[in-house]
């Protein structure tokens, strides 16, 4: 009977352990991609339950808008671009970065070379291709550093074609550069055709344009409990390290992302080789951010002609709060 006690009282305690995990949902920006591998990588291998963390990830898509989603209590935390999360809580939703994985941005312009685009100057007089919905800003600040306007090339300017999330564009000679990120959409133009000789890239992070992509953001009243504070630092301590394991384990980490891929849409071919590109990105950052980073980001923004995306210097966008409490 003892022994019977014993084992019960065992199987109550287990059951109550498992029963004290935090829950936790992230809400990414996109589809399941390697764009979001490290998340993943921390579920397959167990980092987040070894933090006593149940969590749950919600991938995004094109009616998914992850600052709407925080904004309704579907989310604890979100993956978002600083444009985005900086745009939001001027309008009113308190987003804080308290997170910062990726390190460098991926965004580019991609051109095709007979058109005669050899160097930036050369853009005067072309038509370009740009993502709207806040990632057009960089762009904007890069066409006031290069003194052109983006009213069209009748101004002595460029014309802005609005693009779609896709390079048909350029595939189809409707415009002579288009907006890529150096894991997605640049492959896409390849494969479509267009070899890599024949192109011409501008990365955004060459141009001192860039701006912070893929950090983690909260509402900033959750900032406000310890218990979440702790809650978050576990789950970017784990995020953390399912990172570092993508970076360690290329082909593994896109493997885990596919087995994650519920739509079946992705390949295999695609995703290492966007894993690579991505761990090109997070390499050099533990997660915790620079602050000059984010004022580089923040001059960017503001710089963006005469609609910027923000109109004044935020004050409490981002928190070191969840990185000091990491164990």
């Amino acid at each position: 009977m003892k022994h019977i006690l014993t084992a019960a009282a065992f199987a109550l305690g287990a059951s109550g352990a498992a029963q004290a995990a935090d829950d936790v949902t992230l809400q990414l920006k996109w589809v399941t991609q390697a764009q979001f591998a490290g998340y993943y990588v921390a579920l397959d291998k167990g980092f987040y339950e070894e933090e006593d963390l149940n969590v749950t990830i919600l991938p995004g898509g094109p009616d998914i808008a992850p600052t709407q989603v925080i904004a309704g209590g579907g989310a604890d935390v979100t993956v978002e671009w600083m444009p985005a999360a900086l745009a939001a809580r001027e309008k009113g939703l308190p987003l804080v970065n308290i997170a910062q994985p990726f390190k460098s941005s991926g965004m580019m312009l991609t051109c095709r070379k007979d058109t005669g685009i050899a160097k930036p100057a050369d853009l005067k007089g072309k038509t370009l291709g740009v993502w709207f919905f806040g990632n057009e800003y960089p762009f904007l600040s890069w066409m006031s550093k290069l003194g052109l306007s983006t009213g069209g090339k009748d101004n002595g300017g460029v014309t802005v074609l609005k693009q779609g999330f896709n390079v048909d564009p350029i595939l189809q000679r409707q415009a002579d550069c288009v907006s890529t990120m150096t894991y997605n959409e640049y492959w896409q133009v390849i494969d479509a055709g267009i070899p890599a000789k024949d192109l011409v890239v501008f990365k955004y992070e060459d141009q001192g344009v860039a701006t912070m992509e893929d950090g983690l953001y909260v509402l900033e009243s959750k900032l406000k409990d310890p218990k979440f504070v702790d809650k978050m630092a576990r789950f970017v301590k784990a995020s953390m390290r399912g990172w570092a394991w993508a970076r360690n384990n290329q082909k593994d980490a896109a493997m885990i992302v596919l087995e994650n891929d519920e739509t079946g849409a992705q390949t295999e071919e695609h995703q290492v080789r966007m894993m690579g590109e991505i761990n090109k990105l997070t390499a050099g950052s533990d997660g915790k951010l620079d602050p000059a980073d984010y004022n580089r980001t923040v001059a960017t923004l503001m710089s963006g002609g005469s609609d910027p995306v923000i109109t004044k210097k935020p004050t409490g966008a981002w928190s070191h709060a969840v990185w000091d409490a990491m164990k």
